[in-house]
């Protein structure tokens, strides 16, 4: 089923451990929003214009803590639903789809009541943000595909767009009962380039999150979400990125023509964010600029 159904959010409970202050950008509000058996937690901040931050596979919308605060820092409303089994958003987690994933970020941009948003993906949340876009096109201004696989080859290649060894290193990080050193070998492969620092990502793995995320992707025909519906897209590229190739980095604008502007980002790989947030921030920013009229 390609078309969801539209997501209304009735019950607002707000946490105040973190007040936000429209003064002050790395001031983060936390709240929950509840819709028939789910609840998302969302990581709020800023004024202005929104854009909302999907994190990668199995990891938590705290990944973004310091591009949210450069971005809120450069005039714009920060939003970061947590996945569900992240922090305190909850709901069933077996036999889901995109489809699932994504109402559950598009009843976060109703209930903020701006109309129609950017919506950022790192890795794996760019295809929720694409399947958003597809889904509820009334909600996305536009896309940015965060060192994300676009989910196909070029035309006439054999290949996987994500190979089995470069999937067993995305997998590995997130099982605790490896040994640290394989861990962070599998990071080291997959997520970041040489010289930074693969240890920042040895936390912050949800394996149950991760199963139900794979499963989506796993059930979810990569043509519902292919062409985030008809949002202008930005593909931010990591310049050293094994898990979306330089061998694959022309396939969404082949694909998807003019609606898509490619930005690469040198001395990064898939992690991307922790390895050079000031030139993602700045890319997010000029996107979003230009998509609001800014």
């Amino acid at each position: 089923m390609k078309n969801i159904l539209r997501s209304l959010f009735v019950t607002l409970s707000t946490c105040t451990a973190f007040p936000a202050h429209a003064n002050d950008p790395s001031m983060v509000e936390r709240h929950v929003l509840s819709r028939d058996n789910v609840d998302i937690e969302v990581l709020s901040q800023g004024s202005g214009p929104a854009i909302v931050l999907l994190p990668s596979l199995g990891r938590s919308g705290e990944d973004y803590d310091l591009v949210a605060t450069m971005l809120a820092s450069e005039g714009f409303r920060v939003l970061r639903p947590q996945p569900r089994g992240i922090g305190r958003s909850k709901g069933p987690m077996d036999g889901l789809t995109m489809h699932d994933l994504a109402a559950d970020v598009a009843g976060v941009i109703e209930h903020e009541d701006k109309g129609a948003v950017i919506v950022v993906g790192h890795a794996f949340g760019n295809f929720v943000a694409r399947q958003i876009a597809a889904d509820r096109p009334d909600l996305v201004r536009g896309v940015v595909v965060a060192a994300g696989s676009a989910g196909k080859v070029p035309p006439g290649s054999t290949e996987k767009p994500i190979g089995p060894d470069i999937r067993q290193a995305i997998d590995g990080p997130s099982d605790l009962s490896l040994p640290e050193s394989k861990r962070l070998e599998y990071l080291q492969i997959a997520f970041f380039a040489p010289g930074n620092d693969a240890r920042v990502w040895l936390g912050g793995w949800n394996a149950e999150v991760h199963h139900m995320e794979s499963h989506a992707r796993e059930h979810t025909p990569v043509d519902d979400y292919f062409a985030a519906g008809s949002a202008p897209v930005l593909d931010l590229q990591a310049e050293q990125d094994p898990v979306a190739p330089r061998r694959f980095a022309g396939v969404l604008k082949s694909l998807l023509g003019d609606r898509v502007t490619i930005v690469v980002i040198p001395n990064a790989s898939h992690a991307l964010f922790p390895e050079q947030p000031k030139a993602v921030t700045q890319a997010i920013a000029t996107f979003a600029r230009r998509l609001y009229g800014i």
